[in-house]
């Protein structure tokens, strides 16, 4: 390898690799064509090695080019993790902090939180990472996250919100045309909206939930926001966080003792961030914010069980006392 290579080439590269061909990495590295061309010519003449090969689908990586992808994917979360540090004043709310969530978090949850906290620190700067990818904090990918694992890293602070509860809905307008299931096996008679392919999160519900087996989703989306869409849309039943469902009197809960999936909800960032005001600040808005959530979908829930149900069933909340299970609007078994 030759002079060490300037970090604008590296972040070119990895743009180059993203979209797979020079005038994409232009566009959005705002440079060049020619510009982005030279910027891989010199990588390659730093490294001694060609990284792409030209083909009809556009530039292809080579075996070099994805041995570097991690090493130069980790300067880039370091270049901006240094950036945000420095946009900080010592002993100020201020500065940027870059927060992660799962896309229906992110879209759905976080945006009153992350207003108010704007309001209380003015001279604050929020990036909001909407992806169902778990972003590295240790390479600091991210400031904070929210996420539905819990933290298993032992540089990380975490703490544990409870359990957010996931059940079946429908929109009131799709009911009315095709009525309610009253069983589980009645699922197979209606449109369900779901997942287009397996993971292992979804294989490891499938044999946790029996309700799973044997579903053919007429609507399948790999975006849990495309889903949500559908089902706010009456395209079928599917699965939707219960308390997105307190504040929309449309969408209305299906059998709900056959299926509720607590999902454990943990914040975290690294430990060597609790003594930045802007990311101690946005930890403790993050928390209270999604601590309220939880508690006013489960209090409102309870609140709207019809008093035809009978006792509800009951949920264990992660380790905290048991409560009455309820769901925003329950559908009425025949």
């Amino acid at each position: 390898m030759s002079a060490e290579p300037s970090w604008d080439l590296y972040r070119t590269f990895l743009s180059v690799l993203e979209h797979g061909s020079l005038s994409a990495a232009a566009r959005e590295l705002g440079l060049t064509q020619p510009t982005v061309g030279r910027h891989v010519d010199a990588l390659e003449h730093a490294v001694g090695a060609q990284l792409f090969t030209r083909s009809p689908a556009g530039l292809l990586p080579s075996e070099i080019a994805l041995d570097l992808r991690p090493y130069a994917a980790t300067l880039a979360a370091t270049s901006a993790s240094l950036l945000r540090a420095a946009s900080g004043k010592r002993g100020e709310v201020a500065g940027t902090v870059r927060v992660s969530a799962s896309e229906v978090i992110a879209v759905e949850v976080l945006p009153p939180i992350l207003a108010s906290l704007a309001d209380a620190h003015p001279a604050l700067c929020i990036e909001l990472s909407a992806s169902d990818a778990v972003e590295d904090l240790l390479n600091r990918e991210a400031d904070l996250a929210v996420r539905m694992t819990e933290p298993s890293q032992e540089a990380l602070i975490a703490r544990r919100i409870g359990d957010i509860l996931v059940g079946l809905f429908a929109h009131r307008r799709y009911l009315e045309r095709h009525g309610v299931p009253r069983t589980t096996a009645e699922l197979a008679g209606h449109r369900l909206v779901g997942f287009d392919r397996q993971t292992a999160y979804i294989r490891a519900m499938s044999t946790r939930y029996p309700i799973f087996e044997g579903l053919t989703f007429s609507f399948r989306a790999d975006s849990n926001l495309a889903q949500l869409a559908a089902i706010r849309a009456g395209l079928g039943i599917g699965f939707c966080q219960c308390g997105l469902a307190v504040d929309d009197p449309d969408l209305v809960r299906v059998l709900p003792r056959a299926f509720e999936v607590p999902l454990g909800t943990w914040v975290a960032m690294h430990e060597d961030l609790k003594g930045s005001p802007r990311c101690r600040a946005t930890f403790d808005a993050l928390v209270a914010g999604l601590e309220a959530y939880r508690k006013k979908a489960l209090a409102e829930a309870i609140q709207l069980i019809p008093r035809h149900a009978g006792k509800p069933a009951r949920v264990r909340q992660g380790g905290q006392p048991r409560h009455r299970r309820g769901a925003a609007r329950t559908a009425r078994s025949g």
